[in-house]
């Protein structure tokens, strides 16, 4: 029960003059005191209530009426029958007017679910005025009482608060939006001495992406609980972790040993379009149990499952108990609340969209081991971007009406058809690409089917299809029509003009499916499963190059292997293309000019062969050369066409510490796949190395400041029968020396003062002991860190000074002494022997811990003894404002000198009689902020007292 305390020198002890005035004062005191006490009794019957929740928002359509449905589900206790709740108040947010609503489940009066536990429903609509942001708000007066990690042992005093910070889009290109819905309920038990997870099971109907994160439970808008610790560290669960996975909304908690009721709290983030959109705050409480050895139950079935739309999904879920007690297995999840072809065989079903939402609890406890048939068949309008979640659980029957479960997370994605039947055909100027219509999915609902796109890459890429991975992300190809539906005699067609002689190209199809806007604007899109890969070669009636190889390295006098082959004569048509046919090299410096360097003429096409060039007197060492190759027929002036240039292979070395990283450039119409590195031994003679699929490779393990030289070999195809393969191409040839370029871990910092210690506050102790991690003994990457540098910032967010360098690495220890106070900030970097200089340490600030008490009584009587009126010993105060009053209310005396020396006088001199006053004394602190106002304000009474000397 709250107590009010009054000094009763302020009531009872005035001078009879003063009655009257007493008599007023108790006249209106002693109906407040009542109204307090009977408030206090009445709050405490209502103090047990609260348990968990949240607020879940659905738009309805259209969504430029702005009208929204908010569900707030709330779980309470269910003996708390005087703090039974039939009304809500729901806040809108931004000003906007707050509501009553009714519960509406179980015919208004909620529903018991077991254990204590009820759960209310309250639903309620309203029309926002414009679009924006807004944070939609229910603050109900208690939660219950004994949550061990809220206010304790007061948790009943603490205001139980749900907010979901909810944004209405652009309707015209973003659609409507709707929070996820939240199916695992969040009321949880756990057993003392064996791990614990929990599944938030959140769906999203508009599949935007989600993430997950631990907050501190709130008590107001934005406003923390008070007192609120994570459930490992209250006492007796120390060395325990509690940990949340943000990407699949699962809590688990190691070993939890403490028994009681805690509460945890997440926020839920929608994300659309990579941006944060909703956030919605989840309030659950977790029993810890002690179960008496009960070991929890089992459940066996699958992790994931990838399945193509119109597939059925179809999987056991084996259930049992070690200890033989009685089970219960159910499942809850998005399958489940689908409007089309929802999944089926399960009894317990939670569904969110019937408004109140119901749980059905058909299931019986049996004995185990048991076992279900999870059963969905899936249709096109289930494909989404995101994976279904199931959560399979069993629970033994050894509390009330539930006892300790087991959760399984089942993940499902369901992905479009991949476009059947791709066929390409080729000429010289375009490639049609064609494919089968109808596709399967061209139908979906809601036109949830939005097109195809065409994908296209020089050369193969035969890879195996995953089903879990639709798309074409890092495949090689690049996507050359983004939507198309056009039909051609029956057929999906596109037709590629942007094309080139000679080269081959390779086409795949990808399906698109997209919720959309009410005015037809898609968003959340996702792409099918890949078609089957067709390639084509294009019309060979010009000259293809085949090799561009660096013979020798030199600045002046490099030499460049140029060869090319000649076109097919059935293609070129040779009757209506006759001779001479003439071969003219072109090389195009790394100034872009194009310089042509040799000319090769052939009577007949039978004597046209392939031909080769080397290309001499060029800077390999430093440029990078293209070549071309011109093609004239019949003496024509103009060239029947041009090869496609090609570039010699360039070599770049980065050194950093023991390493020399190759990376090399090219820029070719065949496609390179494989690469040979070579490196000079110490006899002059280049070594194979090693061997790359992609274009780099890391030389490790070297020798600091020696030079190592190299080049590379690739190998390469066209993809094209008849022509010569591998192709082998040599870069130019490169040296780097390695250098130790990388910089410390950072260390760890801790520091410690006074304060830590609660050591009085004496000038020889204001210093700061700092002490840190040698990154040699806990960084495996670093192993020669000779000193450090320390740095210091008097307040949060000041520029870090310089104070100190520390020249012995096995020296982790300083003590510093700040100007003023010890407040301040501290990092400390790690210096190696190539001066390279970590990052900063982690930046650790300490405070001062300020201390100010006055004393209730002094005599001025000049006897040299306690004369005025000071503070004991203080520590880190920059200034107070103090005032002193006497009984009547007026100021006798005023200062903003921590010191004070009050003598008692007033402020003209004059001696003040003996006798009772009182002060208020706001006090202003040295913090690591800057200067604070203490958070409490003094207030007391001085006896000033005048004697005999």
């Amino acid at each position: 029960m709250r107590r009010l305390l009054f000094s009763s020198s302020l009531i009872t002890n005035q001078p009879n003059r003063h009655a009257k005035l007493n008599k007023t004062i108790m006249k209106y005191l002693y109906p407040l005191l009542t109204f307090i006490l009977l408030t206090s009794v009445s709050n405490e019957l209502l103090a047990t209530h609260n348990r968990a929740g949240e607020i879940t928002i659905r738009q309805f359509e259209p969504c430029d009426s702005l009208f929204i449905e908010a569900t707030i589900t709330t779980y309470t206790k269910g003996s708390s029958v005087a703090a039974d709740r039939d009304t809500l108040t729901i806040c809108w947010g931004a000003g906007l007017p707050c509501q009553q609503v009714p519960r509406s489940n179980g015919g208004g009066n909620g529903v018991g679910i077991g254990n204590d536990v009820k759960i209310n429903i309250y639903v309620a609509t309203y029309v926002y005025p414009a679009r924006g942001r807004f944070t939609i708000s229910v603050t109900d007066p208690n939660r219950n009482g004994g949550i061990l990690n809220v206010n304790p042992p007061g948790s009943d005093n603490v205001p139980f608060h749900l907010q979901t910070a909810y944004e209405f889009f652009n309707y015209e290109f973003t659609g409507c939006n709707n929070t996820p819905l939240l199916l695992q309920p969040p009321i949880d038990f756990a057993c003392k001495g064996q791990k614990f997870s929990h599944d938030v099971n959140a769906y999203d109907p508009d599949d935007d992406s989600l993430s997950f994160h631990l907050v501190t439970p709130l008590q107001s808008l934005n406003m923390n609980v008070p007192n609120y610790t994570l459930p490992p560290n209250i006492s007796g669960n120390a060395g325990s972790t509690l940990t949340l996975d943000e990407n699949t909304g699962v809590l688990c908690w190691d070993d939890p040993q403490t028994l009681g009721e805690y509460n945890v709290a997440m926020i839920i983030v929608s994300y659309r379009n990579g941006e944060p959109i909703d956030t919605v705050l989840r309030d659950m409480q977790i029993f810890v149990e002690d179960c008496d050895d009960n070991e929890p139950p089992t459940i066996q079935t699958i992790d994931e499952i990838c399945v193509i739309a119109g597939e059925t999904v179809q999987f056991s879920v084996i259930g049992d108990d070690p200890d033989g007690d009685q089970i219960k297995l159910s499942a809850l999840g998005g399958p489940f609340i689908q409007d089309i072809s929802p999944a089926s065989n399960f009894d317990e079903v939670w569904d969110p969209f019937v408004t109140p939402p119901t749980i059905s609890i058909g299931s019986q406890y049996v004995n185990g081991p048991t076992t279900q048939t999870f059963t969905w068949n899936t249709t096109c309008e289930h494909i989404r971007k995101n994976p279904y979640t199931v959560v399979f659980k069993v629970v033994d029957n050894v509390f009330d009406t539930s006892g300790l479960a087991v959760l399984k997370q089942v993940r499902i994605t369901v992905v479009g058809p991949p476009p059947a039947d791709v066929q390409a055909a080729a000429t010289s100027e375009f490639v049609d690409i064609t494919w089968e219509s109808p596709y399967i999915c061209e139908d979906a609902e809601d036109d949830y089917f939005g097109g195809f796109s065409v994908w296209r890459k020089e050369g193969s890429n035969p890879f195996l299809i995953d089903t879990c991975k639709p798309g074409l992300e890092g495949k090689g190809y690049t996507k050359i029509v983004i939507e198309t539906e056009e039909i051609l005699d029956g057929r999906y067609f596109f037709r590629d003009d942007n094309v080139e002689r000679g080269r081959t190209y390779c086409y795949r199809v990808l399906a698109k499916f997209a919720l959309t806007s009410q005015t037809g604007n898609p968003f959340n899109e996702v792409e099918s499963l890949p078609s089957n890969e067709i390639c084509v070669q294009l019309s060979r009636d010009v000259p293809l190059l085949i090799n561009i190889s660096v013979d020798e390295t030199e600045t002046a006098n490099g030499e460049i292997f140029v060869r090319w082959t000649k076109p097919l004569a059935e293609d070129l048509d040779t009757l209506l293309n006759p001779g001479p046919y003439i071969y003219e090299l072109i090389r195009i410096d790394p100034n872009g000019n194009q310089i042509p360097i040799v000319t090769y003429t052939a009577p007949t096409f039978s004597e046209a062969n392939d031909t080769f060039f080397v290309d001499t007197a060029v800077n390999t060492e430093e440029n990078q050369y293209f070549y071309e190759v011109a093609f004239y027929v019949n003496n024509e002036l103009e060239p029947l066409g041009f090869s496609n240039d090609a570039s010699s292979i360039f070599l770049n070395i980065t050194s950093t510490d023991e390493t020399n990283n190759l990376s090399w450039e090219f820029d070719t119409p065949w496609s390179n796949y494989e690469y040979h590195i070579f490196r000079q031994n110490s006899a002059g003679i280049f070594d194979s190395i090693g061997l790359s699929l992609e274009a780099n490779y890391s030389d490790m393990g070297l020798v600091n400041g020696r030079e190592y030289c190299y080049y590379v070999r690739a190998l390469g195809s066209y993809g094209i029968e008849g022509l010569p393969a591998p192709l082998i191409n040599l870069s130019q040839e490169d040296c780097g020396i390695p250098l130790d370029t990388i910089p410390p871990c950072p260390p760890i910092l801790t520091v410690r003062n006074l304060c830590d210690d609660d050591v009085s506050c004496l000038e020889e102790e204001l210093e700061n002991r700092l002490s840190w991690t040698n990154p040699n003994d806990i960084c495996e990457e670093t192993d020669d860190v000779v000193s450090y540098n320390l740095f210091y910032a008097a307040t949060e967010g000041a520029d870090f000074l310089f104070i100190a360098t520390i020249d012995n690495s096995t020296d982790t220890n300083y003590v510093h002494i700040p100007d003023m106070g010890i407040a301040g900030c501290y990092a400390v970097t790690a210096i190696d022997t190539f001066s390279n200089e970590s990052a900063f340490s982690n930046i650790f600030c300490v405070d001062n811990c300020p201390t100010y008490e006055l004393p209730n009584a002094f005599t001025p009587n000049a006897d040299g003894q306690n004369d005025a009126f000071i503070p004991y010993p203080y520590c880190f105060i920059s200034r107070i404002e103090l005032q002193v009053y006497n009984r009547w209310g007026a100021v006798v005396f005023s200062t903003e000198d921590p010191n004070i020396n009050w003598d008692g006088t007033d402020a003209s001199g004059n001696d003040l009689p003996s006798g009772t006053y009182y002060y208020t004394c706001h006090v202003f602190e040295e913090r690591v902020a800057g200067i604070v106002e203490a958070p409490m304000v003094l207030n007391g009474h001085i006896d000033l007292l005048r004697g005999a000397k």
